[in-house]
């Protein structure tokens, strides 16, 4: 899924989801990590690497 159709909460949650596996051991998936996960996070998510998916209720909200 590309970045453009996350809303900004579901960004921030990919974002700080990806930040903390980061910061507990995950392997880095992107070539020139920062020092700090969280935009180490960012930059994965803007490269489209990352490897967390949303998963969506279709629901018709009236």
């Amino acid at each position: 899924m590309s970045t453009e159709h996350y809303t900004r909460y579901e960004r921030a949650r990919i974002i700080g989801a990806r930040s903390l596996q980061i910061s507990m051991g995950a392997p880095v998936l992107i070539d020139d990590p920062g020092t700090q996960s969280l935009y180490i996070a960012k930059k994965e998510l803007e490269l489209g690497v990352i490897p967390i998916t949303v998963k969506r209720d279709h629901k018709k909200v009236l």
